[in-house]
């Protein structure tokens, strides 16, 4: 998830638990903890732009790697404790800090090597968006709160919230799934890999991705009282010898759309209005559309040892806005 929703889980799993009375100094050292992970950002390579798609919630958020970075974090962060609290009791803040970050992470759709380096699959249980105000902001302030006043039960009160947060996420992936299997069977589909995914920001609007006879379907599920049914549009999977016929299957861009398959769970398709990019199915401004926010981009000049370049398309723009808010309302 986002910096700041790290930062609160991880100062309010350990300032609930407190004991020492120094509640603010507990929460300090806890959210620097829960955001210290994403420093794997920073594994970047000039030629090969995939590289932090291999590395970024990886090793650092594994659960074997949480007591190591528990304690290099505690190393960088006790001095700022300013003798307060023991080396043993901010190591054990960082630790509860550091280890909810994964687990948090691997709520929502990108995918976490929990089980790094005994598993490659990227875990993901598709019950929050990586971005949630209405998760982090009431945490935040019981966290604020707490720091202020040092009383522990008001972060108790918004870890309830969270929980509960992350709960009706579950609840609602699971109405918004089956939403999506009833769309199938009324089109004739027999669905493989049905998913649902939650919307940008909410847990309302849900995007509904299946796979029937060599073809992703999209659409989009709002999951009120009464649900309703966004028809979206449908696109071919990704097949090399029909889409890219030209590709040597040796060559370095050949290899990179295999590492963007592993990363994007398979849900790879070509770009309705580029022949030469790969997209990641999964993610789209609108729910129920199939223009995806990122992909791979190749090149039938390059030479063997190239490889692919990466694209990104994050605008929004005014209709799509306006698009998504009528969804939202429930609106026709």
């Amino acid at each position: 998830m986002d910096p700041i929703s790290q930062a609160a889980v991880g100062a309010a799993i350990p300032q609930s638990m407190d004991r020492s009375g120094h509640v603010a100094r507990v929460a300090f050292i806890g959210g620097l903890a829960g955001m210290a992970p994403d420093l794997d950002v920073l594994i970047r390579s000039s030629s090969d732009p995939l590289l932090f798609l291999m590395y970024h919630r990886q090793f650092t958020h594994s659960l074997i790697f949480i007591p190591l970075g528990a304690l290099l974090c505690s190393l960088a962060l006790w001095p700022l404790a300013g003798g307060r609290l023991s080396f043993a009791s901010c190591y054990w803040v960082a630790f509860l800090g550091y280890g909810s970050h994964g687990l948090l992470d691997a709520c929502t759709t990108y995918g976490t090597l929990l089980l790094w380096p005994f598993s490659d699959v990227r875990v993901a249980w598709n019950n929050v968006s990586v971005v949630d105000p209405l998760f982090t902001l009431p945490l935040l302030l019981t966290v604020l709160l707490a720091a202020r006043t040092g009383r522990r039960w008001i972060v108790r009160a918004g870890m309830l919230w969270a929980l509960t947060y992350l709960l009706l996420g579950v609840i609602q992936g699971q109405r918004a799934e089956a939403v999506g299997h009833e769309l199938a069977l009324s089109r004739g589909h027999t669905p493989i890999a049905l998913s649902a995914k939650p919307g940008f920001a909410n847990l309302l609007l849900w995007k509904v991705i299946y796979e029937h006879d060599g073809r992703y379907y999209v659409d989009a599920v709002r999951a009120g009282l009464t649900p309703t049914v966004y028809v979206g549009d449908s696109v071919e999977k990704l097949q090399l010898d029909k889409h890219l016929p030209w590709l040597d299957k040796s060559s370095q861009q050949a290899k990179d759309i295999e590492r963007f398959r592993w990363f994007s769970a398979g849900y790879l398709a070509i770009d309705a209005g580029n022949p030469l990019l790969v997209t990641d199915m999964r993610y789209s401004m609108l729910p129920n559309e199939i223009d995806a926010l990122w992909g791979i981009e190749l090149d039938p000049s390059a030479s063997k040892d190239a490889h692919v370049g990466y694209h990104a398309q994050r605008s929004a723009g005014r209709e799509r806005i306006a698009a998504l808010l009528d969804m939202l309302r429930g609106s026709p």
